[in-house]
C-alpha cells in the first residue's frame, strides 16, 4: 500500500517508515522541515514538506501523492513542567486538533482506506475503580486542572478518528515510551533526571503507569496499518506498574541513588496537581484488545527487561 506518514521525522517516525518499507509499503513521509528530507530518502521514503497546521499545504501533500493510508503521527513534546501541563503541550494539543482535523479533511478527499492516529494512555483513563483500564474504560471526567486542554485534545482526536464513517478509523493509545530517540533513553531528559536523583516518588507512589518500548510501538503500528479495523487500542507491555515499583528499579539498574520520597504536600508544590496524580493515582492500561486484534505482541515483554537493556546500552 502507499502509506502517507505524517510525523515520518519523530522518534516515532523513524522507527515505522523503515518497517514499512521492509514490510513491502511504499511510504510517503511528510516533515516541515526542508533539511529532513534527505534522512527520509536515504531510508527509502518519498519525501513532503508540509505544515501540518495549514490545511492546503496538507490537502495539496496528500492530494499529490494519493496514499491509501495515512498514519498520524504528529506530536511536538520538549522540556515538560508538571505545573504547566498544558502550556507546555500546546502545540501537540494544535496538532491532535487542527492537525487531525486538515489530516482527515485531506484523506476524505482522496479516499483513504484507513486513518491510523496517535493517542495516549499513561494518565488519560478515569481514576476510579480497578488499577488497569481497558479501552472500554472511560477517560477522566476530572482530570487535573493542569492537563484539562491536553485531555480535550485527546478527545477531539479520538472522536474525530473513530467517528470517520468514509474510512478505517483506528486509534492507538500509545504506553509511556522509551528507548531509542525518546526521554526514557540514555541521554534522554528522564534518565537524565533519574541518575541525578531529581524525579522523586510523590506520596505514596501507587499511579500506575503503562510504558511499551518505541520498536514495539511501531510494530503494532504496522499491524494496525495492515489489518486493523475501526476502534480503539491500548498499545503497551505486558507488566503495568506503580511509581513505587518502576522508578527506583530505573535507579538502581542507571547505577543511581535510590529516588527521594516526599508527602504529596510537597510533590503538589513542586509538580502541581498534574504531577500528584501522574505519581499517585493514574491507571494502567491492558493490551489484551492489541494482542488478540492485531496478532501483535511486545518483544518487551516488560519495561524490566527494556530499562536494563537501555540502562546498559
Amino acid at each position: 500500500m502507499r502509506v502517507f506518514v505524517a510525523g515520518a521525522t519523530g522518534a516515532m517516525g523513524r522507527q515505522l517508515v523503515p518497517r514499512l518499507i521492509a514490510a513491502g509499503h511504499e511510504v510517503v513521509g511528510m516533515t516541515r522541515t526542508e533539511s529532513k528530507q534527505a534522512a527520509l530518502r536515504e531510508q527509502g521514503a518519498t519525501p513532503v514538506v508540509a505544515d501540518a497546521l495549514d490545511p492546503d499545504q496538507v490537502a495539496d501533500a496528500v492530494g499529490r501523492t494519493q496514499p491509501e493510508v495515512i498514519v498520524h503521527q504528529l506530536t511536538a513534546i520538549g522540556a515538560l513542567d508538571m505545573r504547566r501541563f498544558d502550556r507546555d503541550f500546546a502545540l501537540t494539543n494544535r496538532l491532535r486538533t487542527e492537525g487531525t482535523d486538515n489530516l482527515l479533511a485531506a484523506g476524505r478527499a482522496v479516499g483513504v482506506r484507513r486513518f491510523v492516529a496517535q493517542s495516549y494512555t499513561s494518565w488519560p483513563y478515569a481514576r476510579v475503580g480497578g488499577k488497569i483500564k481497558s479501552e472500554d474504560d472511560p477517560l477522566d471526567p476530572t482530570p487535573a486542572k493542569e492537563m484539562r486542554e491536553s485531555l480535550a485534545a485527546i478527545r477531539h482526536l479520538e472522536n474525530a478518528v473513530t467517528g470517520a464513517e468514509w474510512t478505517e478509523g483506528i486509534v492507538l493509545r500509545y504506553g509511556a515510551f522509551y528507548g531509542p530517540g525518546t526521554s526514557l533513553s540514555p541521554g534522554g531528559e528522564q534518565f537524565e533526571m533519574v541518575g541525578r536523583r531529581r524525579f522523586p516518588v510523590v506520596g505514596d507512589g501507587a499511579g500506575v503507569w503503562s510504558f511499551v518500548h518505541v520498536e514495539d510501538a511501531a510494530e503494532a503500528t504496522v499491524a494496525a496499518i495492515e489489518r486493523g479495523q475501526r476502534g480503539t487500542y491500548n498499545i503497551v507491555d505486558d507488566e503495568p506498574a506503580p511509581v513505587a515499583d518502576w522508578l527506583p528499579a530505573l535507579a538502581d539498574g542507571l547505577g543511581a541513588p535510590r529516588p527521594w520520597r516526599v508527602p504529596r504536600v510537597v510533590g503538589r508544590l513542586v509538580a502541581g496537581e498534574a504531577g500528584v496524580v501522574m505519581m499517585t493515582d493514574v491507571r494502567g492500561a491492558s493490551n489484551g484488545k492489541a494482542k488478540r486484534a492485531l496478532g501483535w505482541a511486545p518483544r518487551h515483554p516488560s519495561w524490566r527487561q527494556g530499562f536494563a537493556e537501555g540502562a546498559a546500552g
